[in-house]
């Protein structure tokens, strides 16, 4: 399975597409229930803002039951048809959104990955990038306000533009002063994947619904990521090799 012209269009333009259906149901039925048996044993508050920010159920996250939802299902092979060649995968982030008392939902704030905080275990004065995230619905979404994944489409061009400016160094200091595009919740249903290009706004809506939303985030990164990870902020698809045709015929349009 490869991302069509159409979808990596899309993926070029807007920072990001989702792609149904890829993750079988039997897969999706048994990572959820791998996660509930891990919360039902309980969960230490003291631990919740960690979790928040780095995985529910750590013990489980590298466990095949979670990254065989990248590494052994077609989640891989659309990925590698616009990255190229990526780096082993060895886990996945587990995100759980529970439902909260607030309603209206306050609004979802954009971050980029890598940037440090108290909770997420990024040191200071570092930016862990890479090349894409994937994320994959456990639960269906069928509406906004549940917990969903939001990205700020094109964002990831108007960064490119920052960066070369005043650096990708600049990332330190924080978020980008810059005017932002309205943000898209992502809907969908269980076994849904979207792939999303590591320099997209993004953050999540908080949980109005009555029901937790499930999800896994992977973390890519093209196996030259290392070598070349600040120039790859300032030129956005230098580690995306199966974009390299879209490229040349976007750039020839404009």
């Amino acid at each position: 399975m490869q991302l069509n012209h159409a979808q990596k269009s899309e993926l070029f333009d807007r920072g990001y597409v989702k792609i149904p259906g890829v993750i079988p149901r039997v897969m999706v039925d048994e990572a959820v229930k791998a996660i509930n048996h891990s919360i039902g044993n309980g969960i230490d508050p003291e631990q919740l803002s960690r979790f928040r920010a780095q995985s529910y159920c750590p013990e489980l996250s590298r466990e095949p039951v979670i990254s065989d939802l990248f590494n052994g299902t077609p989640a891989r092979l659309l990925a590698e048809s616009a990255i190229g060649e990526i780096r082993p995968v060895g886990g996945g982030q587990i995100a759980l959104r529970f439902p909260v008392a607030a309603d209206p939902a306050p609004k979802a704030r954009p971050h980029l990955d890598g940037m440090h905080s108290p909770t997420n275990g990024v040191p200071e004065g570092v930016i862990h990038n890479f090349t894409a995230l994937m994320g994959v619905l456990l639960s269906d979404l069928p509406g906004p306000n549940a917990g969903n994944f939001t990205v700020w489409p094109g964002t990831h061009r108007i960064y490119e533009a920052y960066f070369k400016e005043h650096t990708p160094q600049s990332l330190l200091n924080g978020m980008p002063p810059v005017s932002l595009p309205e943000p898209e919740q992502i809907t969908g249903q269980a076994g849904d994947v979207v792939l999303v290009h590591y320099q997209i706004g993004h953050g999540v809506t908080p949980n109005v619904s009555p029901h937790t939303r499930y999800a896994i985030f992977f973390r890519l990164k093209h196996v030259d990521h290392d070598d070349r990870k600040w120039e790859s902020m300032t030129n956005i698809w230098l580690n995306w090799d199966g974009m390299q045709d879209i490229r040349k015929a976007k750039e020839s349009e404009s």
